[in-house]
């Protein structure tokens, strides 16, 4: 069987508006995506369509034309957003769970989440002060085509989609630079007023990684309408978790420019720490402490929303304003703001739980790259911004370390290496802490690549845990009173 023949058996049989008597139009449609039908199947139709394509000449075979023809071809056995919307909010009436389970089933289905490509990610954790933090290399994002970043420079943008989290993105065929979008679904519901999307992140960094996102491309700001927005999703979604990234550059996240969080089932570090002591707030029917955790964060507990709003506002503006000399703590410098939150919201029972996570952007002539940032000295593990799913315990590591790590193992081992110049100083501290072996030395690197990662969040703390750190996080505490 061809292998056109045999992805329209796939098209047919799975859950679409296509039946038997549309076999000769799909044919038909294939064919012009991919040329004449010259090609048998194999294990996998899509490669055996996307190679028929380029030996037709249908595409020149640069990664960025497999991709968009990939998602064209994924766009058949993918319902109309419609269909998907009328199902997802029927499903949701017997339960929120099966809405989602059954668009996340569907978003791997049909290759918009790119599982083959995530489980190339390498995950693990390791025990630290703060409980098991969880350290991920991230090597699922494709590599940067060279005729795409040949052509930025020349190409012409018309502003459409304005970014990639705008829902123009649904069903957009993509272009050099900009990803091919054609399967891609966005579950609408409304939330404060507004129209906002749901979907999931095409390479997630943990189970059902979510991302909802502003009808509207307008700038993340982080104020009350936030922490309403957020009670509102876990109210929506209970079984999910749901943050923001904070708005300001250095501690936000890389899309500040469109409105949007970020969530999904996963149970991280952060929420699963103890909270170190309770503290006293002046609002009723909400329980507050401070959390044993690297970053500077108060946990609030309440079965009232309205009266968590409360809190969590109270604490941000409280905290936009604060400054404190004495622990390098200052809300503006000349017009400049310094200070903004990153708030997570997950449901405990009957109770719902705001964490809100204070952060300080300032930098100085000692910390260029931020006061309150990954330090020199650990910025060859780590050196981009903390932003919503690092505070919260897991490590996204860049790619360059798969390799850069095995070869500071060879250092350890006073083999023949290539190990960066950067690693020298870490290394040779391993070397003289352990007696290391061919046995050991890969659970060593990892287990200190680990506690790397946990001083980099300490870095990103506000208020240190040591005693004049904890003295002036109370004097925090004082001041919402």
């Amino acid at each position: 069987m061809s292998c056109v023949d045999e992805f329209v058996n796939q098209i047919i049989a799975a859950d679409n508006d296509y039946q038997e008597l549309d076999r000769i139009y799909l044919y038909n449609r294939i064919c012009a995506l991919v040329g004449d039908d010259n090609h048998q199947s194999n294990d996998d139709v899509k490669i055996a369509l996307i190679e028929t394509a380029i030996i037709n000449k249908k595409i020149d075979g640069s990664q960025t034309s497999k991709e968009i023809l990939n998602d064209q071809l994924m766009d058949f056995v993918t319902p109309l957003p419609s269909k998907i919307n009328d199902k997802f909010w029927n499903l949701y009436q017997r339960s929120p769970e099966k809405a989602t389970n059954y668009f996340y089933q569907l978003s791997q289905e049909n290759d918009y989440i790119k599982t083959k490509a995530i489980a190339k990610n390498i995950s693990y954790s390791v025990k630290t002060n703060y409980g098991d933090l969880e350290i991920t290399i991230n090597l699922s994002k494709p590599e940067k085509d060279p005729k795409a970043i040949a052509a930025a420079g020349k190409q012409v943008q018309n502003g459409y989609p304005k970014c990639q989290l705008c829902m123009e993105n649904e069903g957009y065929l993509g272009r050099l630079g900009y990803p091919a979008r054609s399967n891609h679904r966005v579950i609408r519901f409304t939330l404060g007023g507004q129209t906002w999307g749901f979907q999931y992140s095409p390479y997630a960094y943990f189970s059902e990684h979510a991302i909802f996102l502003n009808r509207i491309h307008q700038p993340m700001v982080i104020n009350q309408h936030t922490f309403n927005n957020l009670l509102e999703i876990i109210r929506i979604f209970p079984q999910y978790f749901v943050g923001s990234n904070a708005d300001l550059p250095i501690v936000g996240g890389s899309m500040l420019s469109h409105d949007h969080y970020q969530g999904g089932r996963h149970d991280f570090p952060m929420m699963k720490a103890p909270i170190e002591r309770d503290i006293e707030i002046p609002v009723s029917n909400v329980k507050a402490g401070i959390v044993k955790w690297p970053l500077s964060t108060i946990r609030l507990t309440s079965s009232d929303p309205e009266e968590l709003v409360k809190a969590a506002t109270l604490i941000h503006e409280n905290w936009m304003n604060y400054t404190d000399e004495k622990v390098d703590v200052r809300a503006y410098t000349n017009e400049t703001r310094h200070h903004t939150v990153t708030p997570i919201a997950y449901r405990k029972g009957v109770d719902y739980v705001l964490d809100i996570v204070l952060r300080d952007n300032q930098t100085s002539t000692k910390y260029p790259d931020g006061i309150f940032h990954p330090h020199q000295d650990v910025q060859h593990i780590k050196k981009e911004n903390i932003g919503l799913i690092e505070v919260m315990g897991r490590a996204i590591l860049p790619a360059r370390l798969k390799t850069e790590l095995k070869e500071v193992e060879r250092y350890l081992l006073k083999q023949p290496n290539k190990m960066a110049a950067y690693h020298k100083t870490w290394a040779d501290e391993l070397q003289t802490k352990y007696d290391l072996t061919a046995d050991n030395v890969s659970e060593i690197v990892d287990k200190e690549t680990g506690l790397v990662f946990a001083r980099v969040l300490e870095d990103a703390g506000v208020f240190k845990w040591d005693e004049k750190g904890q003295n002036a996080f109370d004097k925090f505490i004082e001041s919402l009173k």
